[in-house]
């Protein structure tokens, strides 16, 4: 049987946005959002086109296309006109920082062009960094996302990995990006995540591979394969001898993944790979297409990948506190998450995102590569269990608070006052009642524990309503 072969491509230039979605700190959004206005970040405006050439490292986005683009719905989420809007509030910074990645067989200089610090909904926050390689084969880029992606080593391959940059030497991409990068955000990781973990460190929701949204412009005289193709969904680089690799031998298998992973409208020219990790744009067209697809890349696609990437997330987020909530039972923490739920539907998440054609395939793959549809109809599904759960809770609670009632109404109104409520009315002779027989004591007490019991009840009422308001000013 004939094997899957890898024939080596020169790349011309290849634009890699790494993007780190994690836990962000309760009510620290203002907070963060100070700090990072202070160490230099602008907050993106789509009303401001001066932006448009700001953070790409030469290349230019269209405000306006980008605005064009989506539904007016979802403009309103991922571009908020003030910092107090809803949605996705952007911080970025220019960096055009030069440095080295270095393993045992290969060197890769890059650039790092820019970061992104975006604050969302659900304390989660995304963090985008990206880099640039250039004129180099495109096994070594390849390469160089598989290794930058992992912050953490956790394998002795990983460890391998160094960045250097600046006459500093990082063992780690998480030290290099946190230390160096953007020291800014780790005061604002939310620990308590990875809280009952035995090894994870790190606050993120999914793990610490982070996803890679790449542009590999081949040169022009180049025939895209599909192992490459199959190698840039997989980020497949080298081999231990410093081979170009492909995590597969079968050609049939080669074929259902291009079949089923890429968007091919463009071919052969042109090509977009999804899978659970990466979305990498393919292309050997040059010159001005090669700046429009680079631009759709930063632009539409940069926030279509992340709207679709805050779905998966905060719909795994609801999935985990679903099963919490079930065991524990607490009746405030399930109107919370009922809430949520509710809040993110109505508000968030939205199945049409794009209305030209090609928008709608490419994010219609994100969102199956995903799994954002099954996830939904399950976090669907646990709203129902909880609704049908506080039902039953309420009814059980609507019917002990009805016993008590009804004993003390039926005990203290015809039993307990004919007893004693001629000797509790005007000046109190509590020395009468030491004459007081067994029934008038119970009397007496049922009248007093039914007073106090009233004054007990008015109380909670006041204070779970109070709770009430402020839970709901949250999510206004």
């Amino acid at each position: 049987m004939e094997r899957v072969t890898v024939n080596e491509k020169k790349l011309e230039s290849g634009l890699l946005t790494f993007v780190f979605p994690f836990a962000l700190k309760k009510s620290s959004e203002r907070k963060l959002a100070g700090v990072l206005a202070d160490s230099g970040y602008t907050r993106f405006d789509l009303g401001q086109t001066d932006l448009e050439d700001a953070f790409y490292g030469g290349e230019r986005v269209s405000h306006r296309d980008m605005e064009h683009y989506f539904l007016p719905f979802i403009t309103k989420f991922i571009f908020p006109k003030s910092r107090e809007g809803a949605g996705f509030q952007r911080y970025s910074k220019v960096l055009n920082v030069s440095a080295l990645l270095k393993t045992d067989n290969v060197s890769v200089p890059f650039s790092l062009i820019s970061v992104d610090v975006i604050v969302c909904p659900f304390q989660l926050g995304l963090l985008s960094v990206r880099t640039k390689v250039e004129d180099l084969p495109y096994s070594e880029a390849l390469e160089f996302a598989s290794r930058f992606r992992v912050l953490e080593d956790r394998t002795p391959q990983d460890k391998k990995a160094e960045v250097l940059c600046d006459g500093s030497t990082f063992d780690q991409v998480d030290d290099f990006l946190f230390e160096s990068v953007v020291p800014e955000v780790p005061p604002f990781f939310d620990f308590s995540v990875v809280s009952d973990s035995h090894f994870e460190t790190l606050p993120y929701f999914v793990d610490e591979r982070v996803y890679v949204q790449g542009t590999f412009v081949l040169s022009a005289d180049e025939l895209i394969e599909n192992a490459d193709l199959f190698r840039a969904g997989q980020l497949d680089g080298l081999n231990g001898d410093g081979n170009p690799r492909v995590e597969c031998s079968s050609l049939d298998y080669l074929a259902r993944y291009v079949s089923e992973q890429c968007y091919d409208r463009w071919a052969p020219d042109t090509y977009y790979v999804c899978d659970q990790h990466s979305f990498c744009l393919i292309t050997t067209e040059n010159g001005g297409r090669s700046r429009q697809l680079a631009s759709q890349m930063y632009g539409e696609y940069y926030y279509g990948l992340l709207i679709n990437l805050f779905y998966k997330i905060v719909l795994l987020k609801f999935s985990n506190e679903y099963s919490r909530v079930k065991l524990e039972r607490e009746d405030e923490k399930i109107e919370d998450l009922v809430r949520a739920i509710n809040h993110f539907i109505s508000k968030y998440y939205f199945i049409e995102l794009a209305p030209q054609t090609q928008g709608r395939e490419v994010f219609t793959q994100l969102r199956h590569v995903f799994g954002t549809r099954a996830l939904y109809e399950d976090v669907k599904d646990n709203l129902a269990s909880l609704f049908q759960y506080q039902d039953k809770f309420a009814s059980n609670r609507n019917g002990h608070l009805l016993t008590v009632l009804t004993l003390y109404t039926v005990i203290g109104g015809i039993y307990g006052m004919n007893q004693v409520i001629e000797d509790l009315k005007g000046n109190i002779d509590w020395g009468k009642m030491s004459s007081y027989s067994l029934f008038q004591y119970i009397a007496l007490f049922v009248t007093f524990s039914g007073l106090l019991v009233g004054a007990i009840m008015t109380v909670a009422s006041l204070v779970k309503w109070y709770k009430e308001k402020r839970r709901q000013k949250e999510w206004v």
